[in-house]
């Protein structure tokens, strides 16, 4: 039995397959059938307890006495179908999965036996969770690891996949109490086309409010998302605003750097760094290893991982913005490998935005492509002219074993 990660995979070695997920809590457990564009035909592929069967796959209680699971025949799922997403949601209203950690198992349906579980680490305020993905790729049949949290319930999930879900009419917004722009759609702040253009970015006009579901985001042209559902997933180039509840986030945060050795290789010594521009792209400063603090404080590195061993963050650069200098408008996130081995060496590299006061993940992006380089730009914060940051995932690579060299490739991002 292969005890998955978020992301791995394995290929299924049987044609029926069941998904159960088991908590402390009692669970409702969930499947979409999903066509190539990632989203049902009609809400009779929506799976569930008031809709137990479709097409190739099924709703299995477990009566209260064992785990809910969704049972998949691969043969009997539809030309055209291409996924089956197994989900799950406390069954207490306002639940969160906070305190609560769920394992799903994949098993053979016919005998039992188990083929793989996952536990999806770091679970918070979501309310509901894509657990486990059933794809086919080349003819093939494969389950992947998902763990992608939802704080907006079960019906965020259908309705981001094409299910029609009735809710009841949002209240009309109040008046502004404070002079701060919302979230509003905007592309990342593109290259300069001198040195000079500042990275205050001025607000632009109101606009139709964006939908901020966590879910998996859409492309970075239908515009900015904010952190009132909870926590995003960024995808390279997507931008998030940290804004919640309209004030812009001003405390204290965390940037977390992880990162593993790729084909079970030997230990990997990466180096997480953070560099400060000022408006006209002017590098200020930059927090590495060898300087630990810099910008009076505002932003602290955590010191040096050798290894990249052992799991959770391998290292971590507190910033906070609130005592951000005003000069200070633009930080970018980097990872070097100062012995020179490769990216194409590492697995699993990340970055994550932490609230530093509640341990909150806020924003994740992980590094799903690799280079044969020594050097990626991971993320970068840029300070609006509304006083508010923003962070863009990047996955940028660079020619460079030191932050030293890092420094004009990532004042040229921003």
């Amino acid at each position: 039995m292969t005890a998955m990660t978020p992301g791995s995979n394995i290929p299924l070695s049987a044609a029926r397959v069941a998904v159960d997920v088991a908590a402390p809590v009692r669970l409702d457990v969930s499947g979409l059938l999903l066509t190539a564009d990632g989203k049902v035909r009609s809400d009779d592929d929506f799976i569930f307890y008031n809709q137990p069967s479709g097409p190739g796959v099924t709703y299995r209680s477990g009566g209260g006495s064992a785990p809910d699971a969704i049972v998949v025949d691969t043969s009997a799922v539809p030309p055209g179908i291409e996924k089956i997403v197994v989900t799950a949601s406390p069954d207490a209203a306002g639940q969160t999965f906070q305190g609560v950690e769920p394992t799903a198992t994949v098993r053979n349906a016919d005998d039992g036996s188990p083929l793989a579980t996952f536990t999806p680490p770091q679970l918070g305020a979501e309310t509901a969770l894509v657990v486990i993905e059933i794809y086919l790729r080349n003819g093939a049949w494969k389950a992947r690891a998902v763990g992608q949290g939802y704080a907006n319930g079960l019906a965020g999930i259908a309705t981001d996949f094409g299910v029609s879900v009735e809710e009841p009419a949002a209240p009309a917004p109040a008046a502004p109490v404070a002079p701060v722009a919302p979230p509003v759609p905007a592309a990342p702040v593109a290259a300069p086309t001198t040195p000079a253009k500042p990275l205050n970015v001025q607000p632009a006009p109101p606009a139709p409010p964006v939908d901020p579901r966590i879910a998996p985001p859409a492309p970075a042209a239908s515009g900015k998302i904010n952190l009132d559902k909870g926590r995003i997933s960024l995808q390279k180039n997507q931008t998030v605003s940290l804004v919640k509840g309209g004030r812009p986030l001003l405390s204290q945060v965390k940037m977390g750097l992880g990162w593993e050795p790729a084909f079970r290789g030997k230990d990997i010594d990466l180096d997480a760094s953070v560099i400060a521009f000022g408006p006209n792209r002017n590098h200020l400063d930059s927090c590495y290893f060898g300087k630990l603090s810099i910008l009076g404080g505002a932003i602290k590195h955590s010191g040096d991982n050798l290894t990249g061993e052992g799991a959770g963050d391998d290292e971590v650069i507190v910033v906070d913005l609130g005592r951000i200098p005003a000069d200070a408008t633009g930080l970018v996130f980097t990872v070097n490998s100062f012995t020179g081995q490769k990216f194409t060496e590492v697995a699993k590299a990340y970055c994550r935005l932490i609230d530093a006061a509640t341990g909150e993940e806020l924003v994740r992006f992980d590094l799903t492509g690799a280079e044969p380089q020594t050097g990626v730009m991971m993320a970068k914060l840029i300070k609006q002219f509304t006083g508010e940051w923003e962070m863009t995932g990047m996955g940028e690579f660079v020619k460079s074993r030191t932050v030293r060299g890092m420094v004009k490739p990532a004042a040229k991002a921003l």
